[in-house]
């Protein structure tokens, strides 16, 4: 089984990254483990580059989605700018790249102030405001820093985009963002501070949205907004169109470059139609990462409870807990290809939930105690979201260049573990 949009492939019949076979990995490494491959992260960040080359504008990619220090460091290398959404964020931001500093956003809805400290001394590209309180804070720490604060008002353009109820955030019932209803007089009084830049307009609507008419009707809105604040005498330079272009979780057809070109297309229609030209910010994440990463995992055992099989691996929910918090779907397949019959199977963890599951009644070519499977598409909101639960050590992390792997991240031993706690 060969999936083109992936990196992970057969080559005599033992799954490879790249040019990396998966078997020799996990007898250098263990299990289990995060794989992700460098050419595939630069491509994909290069396809928003291909289709919005007539446009100024700039990649900010959502660090949340994966921050390991090392896709940060090579992301900013080819010239990506990042969305932050906590001051942690923006430090490892700091440790990949100083120089990316001023390529930040930074966005969230409960920025504390010594984030907001920060975020000014860094002297970063712009803030991305979800409350009026958050902009009297934002005031108050420009004045005491003696800094002028560029900022957008997120809005929140009330578009329902058809996704997973915990990754829509564009209605008025979510808790991001300020009614686009309101936001023209919250400007007015803003650029009456000497401390406030108005500087753009910021819009995100959700998460692995597939269709590109909820993105284009939400800057349709932004961009109307836009035009009466130049009508206010505002030097409105930046429009956040924001992230969530989503991909294929499962083995059907995808071609991300038809994707981001249409993506591109039709955000360019609306901007032509306002006639209008800021410089547009993308915040892109789970397109460039998720399907640059695999998590290798081995089999310990194959159980049986009545008609029910369970293949139980060394990874767990506290791995990738994509499956149990949002009933994702993820690709599974056998590092040894096989051509022989199939198991309807659950595959599981060792973790002590009934919710740790990666797949139920999944049809897979049959395995057995000590071989090796990986589960796609786990580049975003994989590592990002694992925890120490089960006191679990998390995976290491490989980053593979072309030949080579490059241990990118230790696994954790039971001194990190412990050592931040205290006994009396």
């Amino acid at each position: 089984m060969i999936i083109s949009h992936r990196p992970f492939h057969y080559r005599n019949r033992r799954l490879h990254c790249d040019g990396v076979d998966l078997t020799t990995l996990a007898a250098e490494q263990g299990t289990p483990l995060y794989v992700y491959s460098a050419e595939q992260i630069i491509h994909r960040l290069s396809l928003f580059g291909e289709a919005f080359a007539g446009r100024a504008h700039t990649v900010c990619y959502s660090v949340k989605a994966n921050s390991s220090l090392a896709i940060l460091r090579l992301l900013a290398e080819q010239g990506a700018g990042f969305d932050i959404v906590s001051g942690g964020e923006l430090e490892r931001v700091r440790k990949a790249s100083k120089a990316a500093l001023k390529r930040i956003v930074f966005s969230g809805v409960g920025k504390q102030v010594w984030e907001i400290d920060a975020a000014l001394k860094a002297d970063i590209l712009i803030f991305n405001v979800e409350s009026e309180a958050e902009l009297a804070l934002l005031a108050e720490r420009a004045k005491l820093l003696g800094k002028r604060a560029r900022f957008a008002l997120r809005v929140n353009p009330d578009v329902f985009a058809d996704t997973h109820p915990y990754i829509s955030t564009g209605l008025r019932e979510h808790k991001f963002g300020i009614d686009i209803g309101l936001a023209r007089a919250i400007y007015r009084k803003a650029a009456k501070s000497a401390w406030l830049d108005p500087a753009g307009v910021s819009v995100h609507i959700g998460s692995q949205i597939r269709s590109v008419e909820p993105f284009a009707a939400a800057l349709k809105r932004v961009l109307a907004l836009i035009g009466e604040l130049k009508q206010d005498g505002m030097d409105i330079r930046y429009v956040d169109a924001g992230g969530g272009l989503g991909i294929e979780y499962g083995a059907g057809p995808f071609d991300p470059e038809t994707q981001v070109k249409g993506y591109a297309a039709a955000l360019q229609r609306i901007f032509s139609e306002a006639g209008l030209d800021p410089h547009l910010l993308l915040e892109p994440g789970r397109f460039i990462v998720a399907q640059a990463g695999a998590l290798l995992t081995q089999v310990l055992y194959v159980k049986k409870n009545g008609a029910k099989t369970f293949v139980i691996t060394d990874a767990g929910m506290n791995d990738l807990i994509r499956p149990s918090l949002y009933q994702a779907h993820h690709e599974i397949l056998p590092v040894k290809q096989s051509k022989g019959a199939e198991d309807v199977v659950d595959v599981v963890g060792p973790v002590c939930e009934s919710g740790d599951f990666f797949a139920r009644d999944r049809a897979m070519p049959k395995v057995k105690r000590g071989d090796l499977v990986v589960l796609l598409d786990a580049g975003a909101y994989g590592m990002s979201l694992s925890s120490n639960y089960n006191t679990r050590f998390r995976p290491a992390e490989v980053l593979v260049e072309g030949d080579e792997a490059r241990l990118v991240r230790r696994r954790e031993t039971m001194k990190d573990l412990l050592g931040p706690e205290i006994l009396t």
